[in-house]
């Protein structure tokens, strides 16, 4: 007898429907999984016995295949064992009731029969409702973030015992509709740097920059000598962003479900990621022999901050190209190839000189050849794709403890950046992108530049030897400016603002 239970496997952003195949024959007992299963899913031989065992089940004493087709993808999930559990069930005629085509079963076994959460479960659901799966049974403690999902049929299980009661209708076991998505309480509030904007003495401009990079979601750049602090300018940005809306938490709670331990979670604040220079290329970019997000990823709808930009190695940054433009990091290897989404905001820092001190009242010890071969370890192409750059200056040293934290400042630039997105939510009729999202087709339709602020924009790109894609990253910058200032038209004064905030001396 050979019956089949559907499961899912993802795989990136997308997944694919597993038909688990159950047939017994009058052989030797043995239990055989067949399919291209790795090790984590052959195991799942001593988790099913463990799991009837301590559930009072009957293991069939007969020879037990079980078949994940199709057979010529990598199966690398251990979730496969509830549907597992129930096709046996099933083949050996222990229930009774008729298991739909229109149902998915996703949870890895204990040894004593309870059922476990699974790693990716919002991108398991995603995959079958898209592929036309309607209920999905899920391990119990996977249920807060499934049911973000919005539009399915979830049925929470806690042990294989339950499922056994629940398709014999000894004791069913009830279904939670999403609806339009809910959301739990139970967040993890990753972000909490305790810097707000108003803490930092001085520093105007940078905070004018931050501002700006903030309500347009721009890359920002900040140049200076050490314990100026740029590193505080950077953790202040998380102070200012409108926290994440329904559907980005969504697309962040599923991304840090591929990658962390905590999978069960749910993420309720915008990622900071913070990587030192010395992280290896995978663990930033993504990859390694199990396929999973990297850094880029895991500050998707966040901030990613590099701390000394050029310190990184050579090969990294170039890696930073295609996110910074595409807002995506493609990962091929051999055996497979993903597309994570790296939508970001890149905040970076360096210092003027390997010494720190170059161009300011310190003592620079550096030779120019130094201080050029530490500049050019940033590419044209990776500078050309940060929007800000500001520099960072010593504050005199009587200030630094007159000043307060102002909650009222604080308080005016949040505001500021709600009303900007707000009318950018409204112009691109999308809660979630930004002028730095703009196309070429959305600056030509909502850039909205007076003649004047174009003459002036094209005559100094030519003064200033701008590349395109800077002409067009400025343009975006000033129509943030102008939305900042609710202004409906991109004027000569917002233009020259954003250019401005070009790059002096890096390319």
């Amino acid at each position: 007898m050979s019956v089949q239970v559907k499961g899912i496997i993802s795989s990136g952003n997308d997944g694919l429907i597993v038909d688990i195949q159950c047939h017994l024959s009058n052989n030797l007992p043995n239990i055989v999984v067949v399919g291209f299963a790795n090790k984590a899913v052959d195991e799942a031989r001593e988790r099913l016995r463990g799991a009837f065992s301590s559930s009072g089940l009957l293991m069939p004493r007969k020879r037990i295949i079980l078949n994940l087709a199709p057979a010529d993808v990598p199966k690398v999930d251990s979730s496969f064992d509830m549907a597992m559990g129930l096709s046996i069930m099933y083949a050996s005629g222990q229930i009774t009731d008729t298991v739909r085509t229109d149902q998915a079963f996703i949870g890895e076994l204990g040894l004593d029969g309870s059922l476990r959460p699974v790693r990716g479960i919002i991108g398991k659901v995603l995959t079958g409702r898209n592929k036309g799966i309607k209920t999905f049974f899920i391990p119990s403690t996977n249920l807060d973030q499934a049911q973000l999902v919005p539009n399915v049929c979830l049925v929470p299980v806690e042990s294989l015992a339950q499922l056994f009661h629940h398709f014999n209708q000894i004791h069913k076991i009830s279904e939670v509709h999403t609806g339009d998505g809910k959301l739990s309480e139970n967040l993890t509030e990753i972000t909490n740097n305790g810097v707000s904007l108003s803490e930092i003495v001085g520093q105007h401009q940078a905070k004018r920059a931050l501002e700006i990079s903030a309500a347009g979601g721009h890359n920002i750049f900040f140049s200076g000598p050490p314990g100026t602090g740029k590193s505080m300018l950077a953790k202040a940005l998380a102070s200012i962003i409108p926290q994440l809306s329904r559907e980005e938490i969504l697309e962040v709670t599923h991304l840090h479900s591929l990658a962390s331990n905590n999978y069960d979670k749910i993420i309720g604040s915008r990622p900071f990621r913070a990587p030192h220079h010395s992280a290896s290329h995978v663990s930033i970019t993504g990859g390694g022999h199990n396929l999973r997000p990297g850094e880029i990823s895991l500050a998707h709808r966040g901030i990613l901050f590099l701390d000394e930009l050029p310190e990184f190695h050579r090969s990294t940054l170039e890696s930073l190209r295609q996110p910074l433009e595409d807002r995506q990091i493609s990962i091929a290897r051999a055996k497979n190839a993903v597309d994570y989404p790296a939508n970001f905001i890149l905040v970076a820092t360096a210092n003027p000189c390997p010494c720190g001190y170059y161009g300011t009242s310190g003592n620079c010890s550096c030779q120019p050849y130094q201080i050029t071969r530490y500049r050019q370890r940033l590419s044209g192409p990776i500078v050309d794709r940060i929007d800000l750059f500001s520099a960072v200056h010593d504050v005199e040293h009587n200030k630094l403890l007159n000043g307060q934290k102002d909650p009222v400042q604080d308080s005016q630039a949040l505001e500021r950046i709600r009303s900007a997105r707000s009318i950018q939510s409204k112009r691109y009729s999308s809660s979630s992108k930004l002028n730095n999202d703009m196309t070429n087709a959305d600056i030509h339709q909502f850039a909205n530049l007076t003649e004047e602020a174009k003459k002036l924009l094209n005559s100094a790109s030519v003064k200033l030897n701008v590349s395109a894609r800077s002409y067009m990253r400025t343009v975006k910058v000033a129509r943030t400016i102008a939305d900042i200032e609710k202004s409906a038209e991109v004027g000569e004064n917002h233009i020259s603002e954003a250019l401005a905030y070009r790059s002096q001396g890096l390319k």
